[in-house]
This record gives structure tokens, sequence and C-alpha cells, in this order.
């Protein structure tokens, strides 16, 4: 059994605001820290690369705000629960109860899955003692789709764009959150070689969907 320790990146909070969708959101990043079972939150400030604009393909689809319920990604089998998430006491996005890792997490403070913007939902990659709700997200392909249920009893279905990762010391957040008229879907959760410590796993896993 490996030590317990974090296994999600620290994202700092965009706040919602009533500003046009065109202007770029200033972000400070963050790695969104989760401990294993029984541990907290922990922020740890990263300096970003400078602003930059998405050029997401044009879509006018998009929806009103709804809590999502559920996702699914068919391809990996995965099926979950979606409880919502705030802030830590660090200003990070909180992670989903450590007691459930079957469960991910959404972020309320941002947009709902299907609404305009960047609807963040992070998920551990794994437990102290097994395979957690994100566990396979590594091995998504470009073009699968991701489903979520909303509490207005419609689904937002999107499409992978793109499976990245980065170093936890150099997390995307300019990215993550960019602006534009898209409803967009970010799933975060861990990768790379374990280091142990505070860090856990090197690297962020981080899929890029777009709503279809």
């Amino acid at each position: 059994m490996r030590p317990r320790s974090p296994t999600l990146p620290d994202v700092e909070p965009r706040p919602r605001s009533s500003a046009p969708s065109s202007v770029l959101p200033l972000v400070a990043g963050l790695i969104l820290v989760a401990l294993f079972a029984g541990a907290v939150g922990l922020g740890q400030m990263l300096g970003l690369p400078t602003p930059w604009n998405i050029h997401w393909p044009h879509s006018g689809a998009a929806l009103a705000r709804s809590v999502p319920t559920q996702i699914s990604i068919p391809t990996l089998g995965v099926r979950a629960p979606l409880v919502s998430v705030g802030t830590a006491g660090d200003g990070s996005i909180a992670a989903p109860a450590l007691d459930h890792p079957d469960e991910a997490g959404w972020y309320r403070l941002g947009a709902t899955p299907g609404e305009r913007g960047a609807a963040v939902i992070v998920g551990h990659v794994d437990s102290a003692d097994r395979p957690a709700v994100f566990a396979k997200l590594s091995s998504l392909g470009r073009g699968k789709t991701i489903q979520v249920n909303r509490e207005d009893r419609r689904t937002a279905t999107f499409r992978v764009d793109a499976v990245e990762r980065a170093p936890k010391s150099a997390f995307p957040a300019d990215k993550v959150f960019a602006s534009g008229d898209q409803a967009r879907l970010v799933l975060i959760t861990c990768g790379g070689a374990w280091v142990g410590g505070n860090v856990g796993y090197a690297d962020n896993v981080i899929v890029f969907a777009t709503l279809t």
C-alpha cells in the first residue's frame, strides 16, 4: 500500500462574472490537491504563462444552467454520481469526498455541463487501496463521448477534443478556463509517475471536450 498522498491538481477557482465571454478571465494557477482517505486539501501556488485565447470550433449549442447529477463515459465503463464541490480553505477547488472514490466532483461556482463556458469535473485516479472513478481517464480517445445527466432531466453529450498530460508544476489553468461562447467540459485527475510525498503523482491528466 502506498503512503496516503494527494491525487488531484489544485486550480484556483474562476469566479462567475457578468463580463462579456470574450474577455479572457484572469486566472491564478494552483495545483488542485486531494489527499487520500482522512487527509485534507492543500493549495500550491504556481506561476502561469501569459494568458492566450483558445480557438474552439464554433458551435451555437448550449443549455440553460442546471446542476449535473451523473457522468457517464461509455468507452471506459464509467457511470458515476456527481457531487458539487466548492473551494477548500486554501482557496483551491475542493476535492470529492475521499471515502467515496467512485464519485466525481463538479465545481459548482463554474459553469454547469452544457452551459456556455468551462464546466470542470474532478475525480480521483485511485484511493489508498483501489482504483477510483477516473482510473482509466488517460486512455480516453479523441472523438469519444461523455454524457452528463442534469437535474432538468436533460443529458449533455460531449465529444472529446483532446486528452493531455501536464506536470503539476505547470498546470495549464489558462487553457482550462479559456473564454469563448462554447459549452465545454474539462475532466481532471492525476497521472504520470508516482513520486509520493505531498505531490503523489507527478502529472495531471486533463480531458477537453465540447458539447455536441
